[in-house]
Parts: C-alpha cells; structure tokens; sequence
C-alpha cells in the first residue's frame, strides 16, 4: 500500500516535487524503433504521441507541479483486447521527463510502484533526484496502467475503496466477509463486465511494449517495485529481446503470485509488528502502550480483541466505526515502514484505537481520518477495484468460500492476528476465469534485485527465489530493515549507489552484494 493511496501491497514516499530546468515544448516526431509487430498491432506501435500538459485544470494540484518540474503527459492508445486489435481501444496515460544530458542518453526508463493498480505519472522528478547525476541520461516514464489513474477507468462503485480485510474473530465475521466480498465482485461484473477479461499483467505488459515502440524506443529500462517486480519478470518472459537496464525493489515470488498476495508474510508481519512495539515501548510517555514490547503487544491484542463489538473513532461529521475486520489492516498498514517518521504515525493510529477500545472519545488526525475513510468506505473505490481487477484477472482464485475458512482457521492457530487477514476469501472467488494461464519464468533475464530481510509486504524469501529463477540476475540485499520498498525512497545510501552505479554503466556488479540499515 502505498503512503498516498494506502494501496497493498507498496509504500512510496510522499516528497516534494523536484524543480528540474526543461522545456515545456511539444515533442517534435520520432522515428521508431522499427520491431517488428505482428497481429494488426502495426498502428498502436506507429502511432504519434501528443505530449502536452499534465494539468487537467486549475484544481489539479498534481499536473501542475509536473509541469513545473518540466514533465510532459500524453495518452498512448492501446487495444482493449490484443486478440482483437481492430476492435475497441483504450488509453493509457503516461509522463515524461525528458533527458537532458542528451550526448551521453541512455534511453527511456518505464517506472511502476506495484499496487497492483498503483500510480506512477507522479513519480519521474522524485526518480530523477534520487539518480543524481545518472537521471539526466534517461527519459524518465510514468505509467498509469490500464484501467488506472488517468487512464481509461475502472470504477465498480464499490462501498469500500479495498478488499484486504480480515475474517476477524469467528465463523459470523467470516461468512459477513464471503457476503462482502461476492457483492464486491457482482459490482465489478455488473458496471465493467466487458473489460474485465482484458484487465491482466499480461496485458499491462503488452501495453508497455506498445509504450516503447511508441517512444522510439528498441528497448526499455524498468524500474518496478512490489507488485511492479512481478509485471517487470512478466515483461522480461513476453519479450525477452526488448529490455535494457531493470530494476526490481521488493520482489515477489512469481510462482507464489496469487490473488491473496500476503498469504505466507504472517512471520514478517508478526516481527516488524514486535519491533515497533519494542520501539513503542521506550516512548510510552508519548504513546501510553506499554513500558515493554509484551506490554504493547498485549495492548494491541486488546484493540484487537474490543474491536469485535465495534469502535467508533472520531468527533463531528468524521465518525467512523471499526470492527475486528478493519483492525488487522491498519496495523498491516502501519508497519511496512520502519523509518522514524512512519513509527509515529503509526503510534498515533494504535493510540487512538486503544483509546477507542477504553471507550473514550477520540478526535482524529488527518492521515488517520484519511486511513479510515478509505478502509471503510468508497472514497477511492477505484482503486480496489483495479487491485482486484488485476488480481483476480491474474490467476484463478479457489472458488470454494470453506476453503478459505479452513486456510484460516489452519493459520489463526500460529497466526491468530494475521492469518484471518492474509488467507481471506477475496472477491477471485467470485470472478470468472482468468482468460490467459499464468506468465511462467523460462527465460534468464539480467536483472538487480533490490529487497530488506524484514519486508512484511514481500517477504525477503521471494527475492532470493527470484534471484535464483534468474541465474543472470543480482541481488542487493539491506539487513536489519522492514521496509517495503528501498531505492529512492528509504534513504540507505548504500542501496541508492548500487542502483545508481547499474543504471549509470549497464554493468551488474560482479556478486551479490549486502548493505546494512544504519540505526
């Protein structure tokens, strides 16, 4: 989930624009790349691309901070079904922040922040900053997917903006889950059920392909995190022939990608969740959890356990009421950052539910209020609905709702906090079948690899596993850390240099390399 959207599985950093000197002038025609295209998809690798501003008017705060960083956006036309490619179309919207050191330009480089269905038209200046001198050298590429963002929307009208809730704590919270999450998925069929089978990572990655051939582009970098890393391997299979310089930070493991994607991180969770509350506990004057990690473990469990009758948090018009459904979500989505700043916005969060579970009033803070806005209602409805779209177009869910309730009764008895959460019944279970089976790895590909032993999002096990499905590939490796998502976005100057250095020279270091998360 990422710090804006509060999407599962990635956390991105919200930091200031950067002011990059660039010409605001419409890009003159490229020639392209010439590959070869087959199927009809002639004209979608041909076509011109319209760049212009990336303000959509005077209130989009967004747009207009690209445009002074110098960034460009455009709609890159695609087809809604690559088995169909004279039928109907879609767009996809991306951004560019040009090279400026164009002697020594290395070629364009597509970001994605996972999500799945995460955002990206943002992200070039803060990408630029981070590769310091190496991010003249590149085209910098965001992408909002396919039925994300400001492309062609998806939006089912949902009544909660995720999916990712807990079974909580008995058979009746489960089967309220299964009643959820059915009329989730007949909201989806019903508003979208003509999209809904070309929504895939197959497809997102057709449409990337179509994105290089539109920019002139023979090959692409990549720089994928979270569930980017898996679109980024699904390129690498599809075309092997057309990737340069990639980059994947917080792998996922692509023979364990399913919909229920933190199935199998309960041990991540449970430790980054220990270690917060032993920070936590050496500012009980702040906080008041506990003086020791057990002390706030056991307050946690509290909440937890409270929560089954309801809380209600809030004063005025921002009310919001909580259950043992919502409660292990925000403490998942809490604890994907072990960065100072991220420990106390989540202290306040376990606060405020502890004083909702003594009964007491209490008045919200912004990113909280905002938090519980979006896990219990349908403010950002569009954005579950193209996780789930995705997910649920991916692969093939267990269709049986008993098999989702002995998986958790199986976990609750390790996992009791976390196990009702990650192996909950999801909307794939009332989807149709996937069109396309599964990418399967069966290609080397050279690719670095970026992950922290303690990730609670992907667990560090789903990195070396790709690392070793990619005998080519490297994996840089930052210990003592649990942090989702690394380059230009934690701050470990170590990760940011050997990233900078493979981006900058092509060249993978020799071995495997260790950093170290300094206190």
């Amino acid at each position: 989930m990422d710090d804006s959207a509060r999407r599962l599985p990635h956390t991105r950093r919200t930091a200031a624009f950067v002011a990059v000197v660039a010409a605001l002038a419409l890009a003159a025609p490229t020639a392209h790349a010439g590959t070869a295209t087959s199927g009809g998809l002639d004209r979608y690798h041909q076509q011109r691309l319209d760049w212009g501003s990336c303000a959509e008017g005077p209130g989009d705060s967004m747009g207009r901070d690209l445009d002074k960083a110098g960034v460009r956006c455009a709609d890159v036309t695609v087809p809604l079904d690559y088995a169909a490619p004279e039928g109907r179309t879609i767009t996809v919207a991306i951004s560019r922040l040009e090279a400026t050191d164009r002697r020594h330009r290395v070629g364009a480089l597509l970001i994605n922040p996972g999500g799945p269905g995460g955002t990206a038209l943002d992200m070039p200046p803060d990408i630029r900053e981070a590769m310091k001198e190496t991010g003249a050298r590149y085209d910098l590429i965001g992408m909002d997917p396919r039925f994300v963002g400001r492309s062609t929307p998806l939006d089912c009208g949902w009544p909660v903006s995720t999916a990712v809730l807990s079974a909580g704590a008995g058979r009746a919270g489960f089967e309220r889950q299964v009643a959820l999450q059915k009329r989730l998925a007949a909201k989806c069929r019903a508003a979208d059920d003509d999209v809904l089978p070309h929504v895939s990572t197959r497809n997102t990655a057709r449409d990337m392909d179509v994105i290089r051939s539109a920019l002139g582009e023979r090959k692409l970098s990549y720089l994928g995190y979270s569930y980017g890393t898996y679109l980024g391997t699904v390129y690498t299979q599809m075309f092997p022939g057309r990737y340069d310089r990639v980059v994947l930070d917080g792998a996922l493991d692509t023979r364990r990608y399913q919909p229920r994607l933190l199935r199998g991180a309960e041990p991540e969770n449970e430790r980054a969740l220990a270690d917060w509350a032993a920070w936590a506990a050496r500012r009980h004057t702040t906080y008041g959890l506990g003086r020791s990690r057990g002390q706030v473990l056991a307050t946690v469990d509290r909440i937890v356990a409270k929560s089954a009758r309801g809380l209600m948090l809030g004063t005025g018009r921002d009310v919001f009421r909580v259950d043992d459904s919502h409660v292990p979500f925000l403490l998942v989505e809490g604890i994907a950052d072990d960065s100072g700043p991220a420990r106390a916005a989540f202290g306040e969060t376990v606060s405020a539910l502890a004083e909702a579970a003594a009964g007491r009033p209490v008045r919200l803070s912004r990113h909280l209020a905002e938090l519980l806005r979006y896990a219990t209602t349908g403010v950002d409805s569009a954005s579950g609905s193209a996780q789930s779209a995705i997910l649920c177009g991916d692969v093939a869910a267990p269709r049986d709702p008993e098999r989702y309730w002995r998986d958790i009764q199986r976990s609750r008895t390790r996992h009791p906090l976390f196990g009702p959460l990650t192996n909950n019944v999801t909307p794939c279970a009332f989807w149709d079948r996937p069109r396309e089976r599964p990418t399967q790895v069966r290609h080397d590909a050279r690719t670095l690899i970026v992950a922290a032993t303690g990730d609670p999002r992907a667990p560090y096990s789903g990195s070396v596993a790709l690392r070793h499905r990619l005998p080519s590939s490297k994996l840089i490796t930052l210990k003592g850390a649990n942090r989702h998502g690394l380059y230009a976005e934690y701050g470990n100057r170590c990760v940011d240099d050997r990233v900078n250095a493979y981006l900058a020279s092509g060249e993978l270091p020799a071995k495997d390399q260790v950093c170290v998360r300094k206190p």
